[in-house]
């Protein structure tokens, strides 16, 4: 299917490996004039130059910290109009919140809920002059099944997905849509460290009991998830806004 995306430009954060990463190269394929940010310069540089040999798209690296003012000023100064914005931030860390202190929650916030919110400001407006815009925050299946380790995140993006369902029903008659990915178990760095944490087990043997509890018996593929960032970005997913889109092999239980 021909997403319609030739020739625009994305803004994906956090994208130098991970999910971040599998939504910029799935962009790229379509066309897309993909900017690229990231903390670290050598994975971010790494991952733009495999995308540009196996894609021939144009690719933009921006090394800044998307949870901070100074990155998000560096970010949108190197695409101030992107008609595509892909918001992800590494999730904050797992634990006990008796063990975590209000700088904790702040960072939790500055990173997962409050920096969505000013790049979504930042670019919204254009997009509606335009007539053309697609926003898609890259959150977790924990909004819908809290992780009780992951309470800072568990709060922090329900606080984003709570904001998106008012605005995305304000915008969208301007062809300007907002949605939300859900990851659930995904083969990625952040769900090793996560399996680290569990006590009493290696993290093999965490690992695999998660992956028998999954009704797929299996982990996701980034590369599905990428797939999915873009056609939720795609012109013809108009009609699509202010839904919550889990991916985690239908772990999740409700019907809703």
């Amino acid at each position: 299917m021909d997403l319609g995306l030739q020739g625009k430009t994305a803004l994906v954060c956090a994208s130098s490996k991970g999910l971040g990463r599998a939504c910029a190269l799935s962009l790229a394929r379509e066309g897309v004039h993909v900017v690229m940010s990231a903390r670290g310069a050598e994975a971010l540089e790494q991952a733009a130059a495999a995308i540009r040999a196996e894609t021939g798209a144009q690719v933009t690296t921006v090394t800044a910290d998307v949870a901070t003012a100074e990155g998000r000023a560096r970010l949108l100064a190197a695409c101030p109009r992107p008609d595509i914005l892909v918001n992800n931030a590494g999730g904050p860390k797992p634990g006990d919140f008796r063990d975590w202190s209000r700088d904790d929650w702040i960072a939790a916030l500055d990173a997962n809920m409050l920096a969505p919110i000013e790049l979504i400001r930042a670019t919204v407006d254009g997009m509606i002059e335009r007539r053309f815009g697609r926003i898609v925050n890259i959150t977790s299946a924990a909004v819908k099944m809290p992780i009780e380790t992951l309470g800072l995140s568990n709060g922090a993006r329900s606080g984003l997905t709570g904001f998106v369902a008012g605005l995305a029903r304000q915008v969208v008659a301007h062809n300007v849509t907002i949605n939300n990915l859900l990851p659930g178990p995904f083969a990625t760095d952040r769900l090793l460290s996560t399996a680290k944490a569990t006590a009493g087990q290696s993290a093999e043997q965490a690992l695999e009991a998660r992956r028998q509890r999954n009704p797929a018996k299996r982990f996701g593929d980034p590369a599905e998830f990428g797939d999915a960032c873009a056609f939720l970005c795609g012109a013809r997913a108009g009609y699509i806004t202010g839904q919550n889109l889990v991916m985690d092999g239908g772990a999740y239980p409700g019907t809703l």
